[in-house]
């Protein structure tokens, strides 16, 4: 879904997200027989949640990419189990997809919901702590009986013991209104009731005044082998509109503004950090004109790049979906040494599975993408909660001195970007590079600008043609170890080649020849001359955001992007003075890192692991820094963030 923004203006750093859901002045509107009120909001976050059949995430998903469509600014965040089909009505089983949308620059999905949308009792019980007083509940009546709420604990019924005294709730029989506006279709009561998370989405499409348009177009195109159940699902959808529109019970409904003064001029589209990331590694294909070779074993949360990846044949993308991760990331590998911009996927207990084939790339000195979309662990762990718990293993989860540069996207757009960047040092260096996203970046969404073409880096890279070497003969041969001087980059010969024959192989290679060679002299020049080449790589310089001479730097990586800039801007509303930067290039570290570290008093740093880069920055900068940790598969919200750094600052 595309939209066309015209503004010159930027995205605000100086927009707060102190304040949730702010009202404009109300105007009425006369609708049929009933006059209705329109509230005007800044914001609202919206949280879908039932169980894992109730269709959430497609109706978040709908929600979104209208919204999208109208022009707001949005963040999501979906959260749904690891099984396929958890129990049903059981807290576990509990999917869920949260929406931040406003009429000016957002960060972040949102810490609480301003309305919660509760298809059963599981759905409310697993929610309910996080809708703040005063919220509005929806909650689907027809499921609140005896059984579905003594699964999850209710010995009465939630909606009548007072227990929801403090929100305002909307109680909303969804099943058997949706039956209803389908009984011409024909269809059995279990089909019928499939429809109610779209009469759900029509309700909040009326409350919310979204387009319902591209909804409706949509059903029509998923179902078109089936058009009458195309045509129930639209159905309904109106018939929540509708509903919404007659019930005495919504007598307001609600209007954001579109963001016209939150992004540059240009046409945008709502973008996840999987598909971003899936569009860069095409363009960097298109832009260093090669093949891509996707070598990839299916993986939460990482397996919708190779689904996305599969559809690109037409740009030069292969995809081999391997039989494990092992023979994966070998077919990637195979694929460099061939000439194609090689490419493997995984989560962390995937990365476990290739390290000796990366250490092997290391030794070979191809280029190579490894994609680390990071989950809980260890080991299986959280394999749909997210995580960044990667980083030491990146870093150094290999035999041996096998250096590794490392790439963070920071948003869920910014994965397009980073995935341009790591194929540029892999192209340009002839080494492995990581790239760390996670499940929070992988499965979120937010508006993307769409690049011009014109504007994208050339990673062009030529390919050995003939002889590099003079031996003392004047003969001329090709050594594949001769290296570049500025980069130290080897030269890149495909097989076949006239005059490029070589050896390949794990076992220590001799300077400049590539020949086998054991001699001890030798391989402690040649690992350092691989750590020297990863130590120069070319990044740009750390900037920081720092207007008013703080004494305290918070500092970040990744996806800490968002919640780590809403707390930042929360503080300085509220007149406290601190200082921001944000790392995309791990190894190498930016050049200026240990001057703009050393200008600060206290070093805040927030990770959803742990500990691990103020590990890093302990031992490489000798800094005393501070560690904020969260490992509870969920990505920080900005109000406990800034309580943190608040904390920090008057310590």
């Amino acid at each position: 879904m595309t939209s066309q923004v015209s503004s010159p203006a930027g995205k605000s750093d100086e927009a707060s997200e102190a304040v949730v859901g702010e009202q404009r002045a109300p105007h009425i509107v006369r609708t049929g027989a009933t006059e209705k009120e329109i509230r005007r909001l800044d914001r609202v976050i919206i949280r879908f949640a039932g169980d894992s059949g109730d269709g959430m995430q497609l109706t978040g998903d709908r929600f979104t990419s209208e919204t999208a469509s109208f022009g707001n600014d949005l963040s999501t965040l979906p959260n749904f189990p690891a099984e396929i089909r958890a129990p049903a009505g059981t807290l576990p089983g509990v999917s869920s997809f949260q929406l931040h949308f406003a009429d000016h620059d957002i960060l972040t999905p949102g810490d609480a919901p301003n309305v919660l949308v509760a298809m059963n009792p599981a759905a409310l019980k697993a929610n309910i702590a996080d809708v703040p007083r005063g919220a509005d509940i929806i909650v689907n009546t027809d499921e609140f009986t005896k059984r579905p709420m003594a699964k999850v604990g209710y010995a009465e019924s939630p909606l009548e013991d007072g227990s929801l005294e403090a929100y305002n709730v909307h109680p909303v029989p969804l099943t058997t209104l949706t039956i209803e506006a389908l009984k011409e279709f024909g269809l059995s009561r279990k089909e019928a009731e499939r429809s109610k998370n779209m009469f759900a989405l029509g309700l909040l499409s009326w409350m919310y005044n979204r387009p319902t348009e591209g909804t409706e177009t949509f059903l029509r195109s998923k179902f078109a082998r089936k058009p009458e159940i195309a045509e129930a699902n639209v159905a309904a959808f109106r018939a929540g509109w509708n509903f919404g529109e007659t019930t005495e019970d919504f007598a307001v409904s609600y209007e954001v503004a579109p963001a016209s003064q939150a992004f540059p001029t240009g046409t945008y589209r709502n973008i996840s950090g999987n598909l971003a990331l899936s569009y860069g590694l095409i363009a960097a294909g298109r832009q260093a004109d090669l093949p891509v070779y996707l070598g990839s074993y299916p993986i939460t949360p990482a397996s919708d790049i190779l689904h996305e990846l599969s559809k690109h044949k037409n740009f030069g993308v292969r995809t081999f979906q391997a039989e494990d991760e092992i023979a994966g990331i070998g077919a990637a590998l195979g694929a460099s040494f061939g000439g194609a911009l090689g490419v493997t996927t995984t989560s962390g207990p995937g990365v476990a599975l290739k390290s000796e084939t990366i250490g092997l790339a290391v030794s070979l000195e191809l280029p190579l993408l490894i994609i680390d979309i990071q989950r809980g662990g260890p080991s299986t762990g959280l394999p749909t909660k997210t995580e960044q718990a990667d980083l030491l293993q990146a870093m150094y989860g290999r035999n041996g001195e096998a250096p590794v540069p490392i790439v963070a996207p920071r948003t869920p757009a910014d994965c397009f970007d980073a995935a341009l960047d790591a194929a540029r040092i892999a192209l340009t260096y002839r080494t492995p590079v990581f790239l760390l996203s996670d499940g929070y970046l992988a499965n979120g969404s937010e508006p993307w600008r769409i690049p011009e073409v014109d504007s994208l880096p050339d990673l062009r890279t030529p390919f050995a043609t003939g002889p590099n070497h003079a031996l003392a003969d004047g003969t001329e041969v090709f050594w594949p170890y001769k290296r570049d001087p500025e980069t130290l980059a080897r030269p890149w010969a495909v097989p076949g080649t006239p005059g490029l024959e070589h050896r390949i192989g794990g076992i220590e290679k001799q300077d400049g020849t590539g020949n086998i060679s054991y001699d001890p002299a030798n391989h402690d020049f040649m690992v350092r001359t691989r750590q020297a080449k990863i130590d120069g790589i070319q990044v740009p310089d750390v900037e920081v955001d720092d207007p008013a001479g703080a004494t305290t730097l918070v500092l970040g990586w990744g996806s800490t992007y968002g919640p780590i800039t809403a707390a930042v801007r929360r503080l300085r509303a509220a007149g406290e003075t601190i200082a921001q930067a944000h790392l995309r290039h791990l190894n190498p570290f930016p050049r200026n890192l240990g001057e703009v570290l050393g200008r600060y008093d206290k070093v805040v740093v927030p990770e959803m692991n742990l500990g691990q880069l103020a590990l890093l920055l302990r031992a490489k900068y000798l800094v005393d820094a501070q560690s904020f940790n969260q490992v509870n598969g969920m990505p920080f919200k900005a109000e406990q963030l800034a309580t943190a750094l608040k904390e920090a600052i008057d310590a």
